[in-house]
Order: structure tokens, then C-alpha cells, then sequence
């Protein structure tokens, strides 16, 4: 009995080709826990389409992924002068956002991350005359520039890039590859078009692995069903049912990831009412759990354990079967599967 995460392989697969062929020279990003999928089973699908280049959070990811995937390895989080030393093969290319991290990565391949509107790391347009010297003693594979997912002050991605291109080309730095993240296929091409001299290589992951997400289901197993009357007491803190109904225990804990919400930014005054009741309820112990029974998520009956999870059905819905399997929208990147079954 099992938490398990089925994926429509064709269908995801044939997402996968249609984001390849919009964005030629893609850099597919395997971080974190792998999208969901886990790290063998991505660099798997890169090297299935014949990626070679993949992009990892940290070293300590790129140290694992080393033996799964052959190509180069992008890592993305910077070096940083004292760091813990990770042993990586030659093929693994360090991102800088620094003057100093450059001259500390003597002999290494590099990209040279820029600071853009999102301002969270990045060499400045005044550093720029520094990394002349600089970048002689490593090798340069590029530059690279991380955008934000939102612009309110009504400026384009591409006036952000276009913008950062003529910085460095004053700077008579070589401009052989930009490797650009939260671009649309349309934007990417006008770069191209506007700089010929220079190949565009766009990072991306969750638009590659989780573009689609009718491609994918999470389903947890019930294990088992427990009728219980109004006041009856149960569970680690002996809390009293509500009313009539079932205790259903389903797969699915605190361990996979279930219970586990990252913070959103609201915008409107919706999303923010939703909040607060959301809020509201959880101060009276009622949280909707991510399992679907009969057409509804059902409330968790008190938080979920470390591998499952206890849901309250009422008692006018016929309750699932022990071995039936509860759909449960859950949030891939945050998400820790027992299993994961093609189909």
C-alpha cells in the first residue's frame, strides 16, 4: 500500500517534444527533489532526448546525478569563497556571481550569472571592468541572467536581456552564450534574432516536467476504514467526531511531503478572503486534506502522521474500500512518492 505517482508517459513525453522544439538548445533543470520524479528518472528523460547539458540546484546534487546523467552538469546556486569542497568531475560547469568567486575558481568552467531585476544574485554593471581579467583564468562558458516570473514597472524581458547584452558588449566581454531562464518561446526567438552573434540557451524545468499536469496523478492507498458515531474519541489526542461518519487512513504522511504548503503571493481581494477563511478553519482543527473521495477533498481528521494520513468522510457517503486508491492533488516539488508507475 503505497503513495504513488502515475505518469502517462506518452503523453508526458510528448509534452516534453513540444517545449524541445520551442526552445532550441533547452538546458533542462533537475533540482530539488527532481520535480516530483526524483533525479535518476530526469536525467534518464534528458538523456532520452538527447540533452547534453543538465542543470542541478547545488553540488551536492550534482555529486549524485554525476552517475546518472554523462553530460555536462549546470550547477545553478553560485560558488561561494569557502565553501565545502564537493569532488566533481570536469564536466561539471560552476556558476559565479562575483568578481572574487571567478579568481577563486582558477582553472574551472564557468558562467557568469548577472544581476538582474530580481536582484538576488548577480555581478553589477560596475564589476564588469574587473572580470576581464579575471575570467583569463578560467574557462568562460557563458553568461547567464534569471529573470522574474512577473514585471509590474512595465518594462519586457527582452529590454531587461537587450539591456544587460549591450553592458557587457561595452565591456568587450565574450558574448559566445547567454543562458537565460523565464523566457517565452516568442521572446527567446527575437533575442536570437536581435543578437545572432550569440546562442540563447534557456533553462527551464518546471515548464519541462510539469507543463502538463494531465499527465501525471498522485494516489494514495486507503488502508483501512473505521466507522465511528458522533463523540466517539479517537487518534493521538483522543479529539471527539464531529458527527456520524468513517475514519479512513490513506498512504500518505508528513514524510511524502502531504500537510506541506510553500507561502503564496495573493493578488486581489479573493485570494485573500480564501486565506483567511483557510485560516480561520485551521484554528478549529478543520484542514482540507489533498485526498478526493466521491467528487471532494476530505478533511483531514487530525493532521497527517509521518507516512499516512487520517481523513473524516460523513456518514451519508458510501466510504472507500481498503486496496481502493484516493486521487490527492499535491504540489510535485514538495512531494516525496513510494513509487511511480508508468502507464
Amino acid at each position: 500500500m503505497a503513495l504513488t505517482l502515475y505518469v502517462d508517459t506518452a503523453r508526458w513525453r510528448a509534452h516534453q517534444q513540444s517545449i524541445l522544439q520551442q526552445f532550441p538548445g533547452i538546458v533542462p533543470v533537475c533540482k530539488g527533489n527532481g520535480y516530483g520524479f526524483g533525479h535518476e528518472r530526469l536525467s534518464d528523460e534528458a538523456a532520452r532526448f538527447g540533452s547534453d547539458i543538465l542543470a542541478v540546484g547545488t553540488t551536492y546534487e550534482a555529486a549524485r546525478i554525476k552517475d546518472f546523467f554523462s553530460g555536462d552538469l549546470l550547477v545553478l546556486t553560485p560558488f561561494r569563497l569557502g565553501e565545502e569542497p564537493v569532488p566533481l568531475p570536469d564536466r561539471a560547469i560552476r556558476s559565479v556571481s562575483s568578481v572574487e568567486g571567478v579568481r577563486g575558481l582558477v582553472g574551472a568552467r564557468v558562467v557568469v550569472e548577472v544581476m538582474s531585476s530580481m536582484k538576488r544574485h548577480g555581478i553589477s554593471e560596475e564589476d564588469l571592468p574587473k572580470l576581464h581579467a579575471a575570467i583569463e583564468d578560467v574557462r568562460l562558458e557563458g553568461f547567464a541572467i534569471h529573470l522574474p516570473l512577473d514585471r509590474t514597472d512595465g518594462s519586457t524581458a527582452i529590454q531587461e536581456v537587450g539591456a544587460w547584452m549591450e553592458r557587457l558588449h561595452n565591456a568587450r566581454l565574450p558574448l559566445h552564450t547567454m543562458f537565460v531562464s523565464h523566457l517565452r518561446s516568442d521572446e527567446l526567438a527575437q533575442l536570437q534574432q536581435q543578437f545572432p552573434q550569440t546562442r540563447f540557451r534557456a533553462r527551464i524545468g518546471t515548464r519541462l516536467w510539469l507543463g502538463d499536469p494531465d499527465a501525471t496523478q498522485y494516489r494514495g492507498a486507503v488502508l483501512d476504514v473505521t466507522r465511528v458515531a458522533k463523540g466517539d474519541r479517537f487518534g493521538y489526542r483522543q479529539q471527539k467526531a464531529a458527527g456520524d461518519g468513517y475514519l479512513v487512513v490513506v498512504a500518505g504522511g508528513t514524510s511524502h511531503g502531504v500537510g506541506l504548503e510553500a507561502p503564496k503571493a495573493l493578488h486581489g481581494m479573493m485570494p485573500r478572503a480564501k486565506g483567511v477563511a483557510r485560516a480561520g478553519l485551521a484554528t478549529m482543527n478543520r484542514n482540507l486534506s489533498p485526498f478526493v473521495w466521491a467528487g471532494k477533498q476530505r478533511w483531514f481528521a487530525e493532521p497527517p502522521h509521518m507516512q499516512v494520513s487520517i481523513l473524516f468522510v460523513p456518514g451519508e457517503v458510501a466510504p472507500p474500500q481498503v486496496g481502493d486508491e484516493l486521487v490527492a492533488h499535491l504540489r510535485n516539488t514538495t512531494t516525496q512518492f513510494d513509487r511511480l508507475l508508468d502507464h
